[in-house]
């Protein structure tokens, strides 16, 4: 798609961005994104699960702050700030924040899902 499509997303200041629930104790802000890539910060509070799923992108993760306990394709690390993961498409994962945290997710492509 050309990038004029896109023209409203290609700046974004977070401080402006609405934090969307998502699941008990987890909220969710997208960021930037375009067609192959998309940028979005998950907000969890302790003890918050991100159930184990699965989807066609790419994912990485980047533990901005707090720990997780992150499973991928059933190999289950202890995550935190500084730490990142790689998640291949159609790959089982989730986790479990062992103390208030936030994740930065990327995508590739974008998740239409979240848009």
């Amino acid at each position: 798609m050309p990038a004029a499509e896109y023209a409203s997303v290609l700046f974004h200041a977070g401080h402006g961005l609405q934090l969307e629930p998502v699941a008990e104790g987890v909220r969710r802000q997208v960021l930037a994104y375009g067609p192959e890539l998309m940028l979005v910060r998950v907000a969890f509070e302790a003890g918050a699960v991100g159930a184990e799923h699965q989807h066609p992108h790419a994912q990485t993760s980047y533990v901005e702050s707090g720990e997780f306990e992150y499973t991928i394709a059933g190999e289950t690390r202890v995550l935190r700030p500084g730490d990142s993961c790689f998640v291949p498409g159609n790959t089982l994962h989730g986790t479990t924040c062992r103390q208030p945290g936030v994740l930065l997710d990327s995508f590739s492509p974008l998740r239409k899902d979240f848009v």
